[in-house]
């Protein structure tokens, strides 16, 4: 029977989870951290790994060990964070700080990870940092909500995950293209009988997958199911398509097409592009060099580019700033930004990669909303890559890939 107290925070992904911390491993601030300051304590995070990472690069020395015998640093972010639990449970700690336990993780991995800290559980204080309520692991037994550093509730697990979150949604229209978009085939992506070896190890078989102009897709499968080389062979960065029955815009893999004809396309997001840009540029210029594909903009834009880009940030809510520096927003804003920047010459087709990771629940309600804007109201098709099902996205079909021993296939449902 469990003994001990379990609590979960629950915040926002823009608080300072850093000095949060900080403050409970100095016994500060909650009632159950009183005399953790006294007691050998482990933090589970992202900032746990970096720092791991780090000081692998610099020493050479391998301090966590990984299941696939590559280095900590070399392995996946799923693995990495795998490989830290296993080697934290490892140790006698008084209490684990578990901050986004889930991030990066398929369904199998998240259950595995709920079943080694529920076995820990038993004898070891588990305090969980909670940015999506269907996170909140099963044994908490209080949740306290943060809002700018203090606590605004308190609640039995079952009264938090009982509560009801804000209904968000962005009021507005899609601005319209520049330009009439260029003609393409209703076919955007074609594969037929795709299969795909690294080092003779089978990744891809018999794919068979077609996009067409308007589609809304979710591409989901579990970590090393083959998502990442598939998508690498779509936006042109690898050389698995040559030779196989690859069809992108209207053209055969390896008829003469450049890697800059297929990419003028195609607008592509993932969480960590974020860190590319000028940090120091402003809202609205950030957003204006979406128009000429720079990083950063150095010609002076049209008077049409200005009046829709202003479009575009009243509809994110972004106008009244438009002249603060980009590195100024809020993690979901930089997100909800660049998502604009790669629509703003409304692409045929838009891909999404893992988006929401790390975001909260209301940010992400609102990410999904944009996302579901799109697709409604221009003829953009999206590819949207998650292992997390998030309420209200509205794909119209997913294209699932399936692991065997002769490479993953894929299942249309």
């Amino acid at each position: 029977m469990q003994s001990l107290k379990h609590f979960a925070i629950y915040l926002s992904a823009d608080e300072n989870t850093g000095k949060l911390v900080e403050d409970i491993m100095a016994g500060n601030n909650f009632l159950f951290a009183n005399g953790l300051e006294t007691k050998r304590g482990a933090l589970f995070s992202a900032i746990a790994i970096r720092h791991l990472v780090k000081e692998e690069v610099l020493h050479g020395h391998f301090e966590v060990p990984t299941n696939n015998n590559q280095s900590f640093a070399s392995s996946s972010s799923g693995e990495q964070r795998r490989a830290l639990l296993q080697h934290i449970l490892s140790e006698d700690h008084a209490y684990i700080i578990v901050d986004n336990v889930f991030e990066s993780l398929d369904v199998a991995g998240q259950q595995t990870i709920v079943s080694a800290l529920s076995k820990a559980a038993a004898d070891t204080l588990i305090i969980q940092l909670l940015y999506r309520k269907i996170d909140c692991l099963p044994f908490i037994d209080t949740v306290y909500t943060v809002q700018n550093g203090s606590v605004i509730a308190q609640q039995t697990r079952i009264d938090f995950m009982q509560s009801s979150g804000k209904q968000i949604h962005l009021t507005g229209a899609i601005p319209l293209p520049l330009k009439t978009p260029a003609t393409l085939e209703n076919t955007l992506v074609k594969m037929e009988n795709i299969s795909i070896q690294f080092n003779e190890r089978p990744i891809l078989q018999n794919i068979y997958w077609e996009i067409k102009q308007g589609e809304f897709w979710q591409l989901t499968g579990p970590n090393g199911s083959g998502k990442t080389t598939l998508l690498s062979m779509i936006i042109g960065d690898s050389s698995k398509g040559y030779g196989q029955r690859l069809y992108l815009f209207g053209k055969k893999k390896g008829t003469g097409e450049t890697v800059w004809d297929i990419k003028q396309h195609i607008g592509y997001f993932t969480p960590s592009v974020v860190g590319e840009f000028p940090r120091m540029d402003s809202v609205e210029r950030m957003l204006l060099s979406g128009y000429v594909d720079s990083i950063g903009l150095y010609i002076l834009p049209s008077g049409q580019q200005i009046k829709l880009a202003a479009q575009w940030l009243l509809l994110l809510g972004l106008y009244d700033i438009r002249k603060q520096p980009f590195r100024l927003l809020s993690l979901t804003q930089q997100r909800m930004l660049l998502i604009a920047r790669a629509m703003v010459k409304h692409p045929p087709l838009l891909i999404l990669d893992e988006p929401t990771a790390g975001l909260d629940d209301e940010n992400a309600l609102l990410f999904i909303d944009l996302v579901n804007k799109i697709s409604t109201e221009t003829s953009t098709a999206i590819i949207y890559v998650s292992h997390r099902e998030e309420t209200g996205l509205l794909p119209a079909k997913i294209f699932e890939l399936l692991p065997t021993k002769l490479g993953s296939i894929g299942v249309v449902r």
